[in-house]
């Protein structure tokens, strides 16, 4: 089975024997990855037939919130601390970072960008939330509640005094220039580090 694209970039960066923590693992697609490649992959999972799902394919994963349930993991206590497109769906996206970077030594965060130059048309032109490809899902049921863009993200690393030491911007399943990102991305992966 094939990697979804900021998954596939995720697994390739992070280094084989990792202790890593996946914050909002789904499935364990991401997971099973990382253990098949030498990993220690821990996961927590909001959805219980996703933390059922994981668990049947071996995988150490807890039913957990990531709003609440952050606080209770020691500092340092991973390498890598994962949190793939779930931060537009927390209460709080700036103190779940605040904990990733806290638990983890290094953290990889995905999100979908909402500035898009589809996600603008579909605004400008039709003046509704689009449905897309990356975001499938009417408006009123999606779980994305904080519509976040690239350069909205850069801009909270920067007031936080996060260090950027990698970043990716994916457009459908091909990689894509940093140049404007913003606007041509329709997703983004940046590995960070206090």
């Amino acid at each position: 089975m094939s990697l979804r694209p900021d998954l596939a970039v995720i697994a390739a960066n992070v280094a084989s024997g990792s202790r890593v923590l996946d914050i909002g693992c789904g499935d364990g697609a991401l997971m099973a990855a990382l253990r098949d490649h030498g990993c220690d992959a821990r996961g927590l999972e909001l959805d219980p037939g996703d933390v059922a799902s994981a668990v049947a394919k071996g995988l150490s994963v807890v039913q957990g919130d990531a709003d609440v349930d952050l606080v209770g993991y020691p500092d340092g206590s991973f390498d890598y601390a994962i949190l793939s497109q779930t931060l537009q769906t927390t209460r709080a996206p700036d103190v779940v970072l605040d904990h990733l970077l806290r638990i983890g030594r290094k953290a990889f965060v995905s999100f979908p960008n909402f500035a898009h130059w589809r996600v603008r048309a579909s605004l400008l032109w039709g003046g509704r939330m689009p449905v897309t490809r990356l975001l499938p899902v009417a408006w009123y049921a999606t779980p994305n509640i904080h519509h976040v863009t690239i350069d909205d993200f850069r801009s909270l690393l920067k007031e936080r005094g996060i260090t950027v030491e990698g970043a990716w911007f994916l457009s459908g399943d091909q990689r894509t220039s940093a140049t404007l990102a913003n606007l041509l991305a329709e997703h983004a992966v940046f590995l960070l580090r206090r």
